[in-house]
């Protein structure tokens, strides 16, 4: 019996697949630096749920109506952390002692955005190096998947597309003749493939090769110029969460289920 491959496309930036493409397919989300890692911290440390919103204003409204008290506000501008905001964009701030058991309003550049763009997928996950087997595993289960990178301010950012590249080279490891790939899904397996070759020569762990190729990405360098490259370390981790963050696009909503 003849076995139809599933389709596996990777899209280096939102702008560059129309959100009707993506109807009826399992999207992941990934902003590595650093909205999909902080997410996935988050819900592990046990934050109830997590509500994005694309703008600032909308996040800071929405605590309002809620009751100030209720919600935390988290999230960047510039990667920064916005005034007024209990928290930042920064994993490491995203502690038990912080959220667990609490709502979080989020709000960011990049990542927020590329979420509201999969909003017609048939489901959406969060991905991220910090949850890679566990995205893999998960997407075993299904027959049409688009990897959406978030970008920079507009821009495609290297650092997507290797977190992106190590999602195929994983599927691809566990049953590669059941998918077809895109043009940019190959590229971003190369790239990724780039990153395990070096960690080899080098005899360091994909980890902590990524952490230093993250030095050079576009996302990398605006963390370092803000003083915050320790994250750089915290999104390379991989596997340190066996969880799936999914996005409910009707209720607005990321959670665990």
């Amino acid at each position: 019996m003849t076995v139809t491959p599933a389709r596996l496309r990777v899209h280096f930036l939102p702008q560059f697949v129309a959100e009707a493409e993506m109807a009826g397919s399992t999207v992941v989300v990934v902003d590595l630096l650093r909205a999909s890692t902080t997410i996935c911290q988050a819900l592990a440390s046990g934050a109830r749920e997590i509500i994005p919103f694309v703008e600032v204003e909308l996040a800071a409204q929405a605590a309002s109506d809620y009751g100030r008290e209720e919600v935390l506000l988290g999230g960047e501008r510039g990667g920064a952390r916005i005034e007024g905001f209990d928290l930042g964009n920064s994993p490491v701030e995203y502690t038990s002692e912080a959220v667990f058991n609490r709502t979080i309003l989020f709000t960011t550049t990049n990542g927020t955005r590329a979420l509201d763009h999969a909003r017609k997928a048939d489901q959406v996950v969060l991905g991220a190096m910090v949850n890679l087997s566990a995205v893999v595993a998960f997407l075993q289960q299904v027959s049409q998947v688009d990897i959406l990178c978030a970008g920079t301010r507009g821009q495609v950012t290297r650092e997507d597309i290797l977190a992106a590249g190590a999602i195929v080279h994983n599927l691809l490891a566990l049953k590669g003749g059941r998918w077809e790939l895109s043009e940019e899904a190959k590229q971003a397996q190369v790239a990724w493939g780039g990153v395990l070759n070096a960690a080899r020569v080098a005899s360091r762990s994909p980890s902590s090769q990524l952490a230093i190729e993250l030095q050079e990405t576009p996302g990398g360098r605006n963390l370092i110029a803000i003083g915050q490259d320790d994250d750089l370390a915290e999104c390379a981790q991989i596997d340190r969460f066996e969880i799936v963050p999914r996005f409910d696009p009707v209720a607005s909503r990321i959670f665990v289920p």
